[in-house]
């Protein structure tokens, strides 16, 4: 089969390798679409994976090609969505059904072969059926738009009437932004220095998004609350200024969620520090998201119930669609921002 293979650092090949069999408890998935997260351009460009040669790529969809020995309640064709975290079951947080800390996990396209292929094998436990009604595209965004999910029950989930402000209009943020209306917060504001990420935002239904390089983010914030600051700030640019902006516009009380990936130090002045102390924030850190193989109320679940019903706008995120034999190309456009995009998409 065709894979896109990560030999080393900024070396990718489009590449045919072994066609992977399903084994005892697997299944084999004919990938449709996988996302490629903001993560896999550090990991292809700067600090790779955890071994070489690697098949990148964790936020897939596709359909059950076959199935290994032992599984049941899968067959040939069916449409799924995969957790690309494989837990150990063995450690504590397995135990406590807390997979996303298992201090033993796999992980797809980083740890073991991931999607940008035309077929992965997965254990059958980390599948999950597509509804009737959502495409292979959009649950192919099922995971950052559960990881976005994730991030706002960590702030206590009880947005209604509330204030929330994001720091980064990305897919992440954009899907922060449409979690918190789901979850009746009356007012999102959005602060992203590229123009069609807040004109994207305004597609969307959030007219207040807003250019910080034109204006001081934390004083729109103070503006917009009557001076009293965000209910809850989420950062999700994973720069330093989101980080210090986040925390400086969140009201007494308020709570701060850090979600995106940090891309360098964040150093705090003391100031800042001491009104956090004083403001008494809740600072709470967000990974990765809650997935239950029972079909519990999970993150995981959630995303797919709430496309189906028409809540969460997936499709106006995906900005491109590319072919495998296209899709190193498209991550040097992402590395170097020759183009805008939001969500990119290989199609194998």
């Amino acid at each position: 089969m065709k894979a896109l293979v990560l030999h080393g650092v900024g070396d990718g090949r489009l590449e045919r390798i072994a066609r992977p069999v399903a084994g005892p408890g697997q299944v084999r998935v004919r990938v449709a679409f996988c996302g490629v997260c903001g993560s896999d351009i550090p990991r292809a460009f700067v600090k790779g994976t955890y071994r070489f040669p690697t098949v990148c790529g964790h936020e897939f969809a596709g359909t059950v090609e076959s199935v290994g020995p032992g599984v049941s309640g899968f067959s040939p064709g069916d449409r799924v969505t995969v957790f690309p975290l494989v837990w150990c079951g063995r450690c504590a947080a397995c135990e406590r059904a807390q997979f996303a800390q298992c201090a033993d996990y796999d992980y797809y396209g980083s740890r073991r072969d991931g999607a940008f292929a035309e077929l992965v094998v997965v254990p059958a436990r980390n599948l999950l059926r597509v509804p009737e009604g959502v495409s292979l595209e959009a649950a192919s965004l099922t995971e950052p738009a559960a990881v976005a999910l994730h991030g706002l029950k960590r702030a206590g989930g009880q947005l209604v009437g509330q204030t929330v402000a994001v720091f980064g209009a990305g897919p992440v943020g954009l899907l922060v932004a449409q979690w918190a209306r789901i979850m009746g917060a009356a007012r999102v504001v959005l602060f992203d220095p590229i123009p069609r990420k807040r004109e994207v935002a305004g597609q969307l239904g959030f007219p207040l998004a807003f250019d910080p390089t034109g204006e001081d983010p934390v004083h729109r914030v103070f503006d917009l609350t009557d001076a009293q600051g965000a209910d809850v700030c989420v950062e999700a640019a994973g720069v330093p200024a989101t980080m210090t902006q986040a925390l400086a516009a969140a009201r007494a009380g308020g709570r701060v969620v850090v979600l995106g990936n940090p891309s360098a130090d964040v150093t705090l002045p003391a100031g800042l520090i001491s009104q956090t102390m004083r403001r008494e924030l809740t600072i709470a850190g967000s990974w990765n998201s809650t997935f239950s193989p029972a079909g519990n109320n999970d993150d995981w679940h959630t995303v797919l119930a709430a496309a189906a019903a028409g809540q969460l706008q997936l499709d106006p995120l995906v900005t491109h669609r590319v072919p495998l034999d296209q899709a190193w190309e498209a991550l040097l456009m992402m590395r170097d921002g020759s183009e805008f995009f939001l969500k990119v998409l290989v199609q194998p």
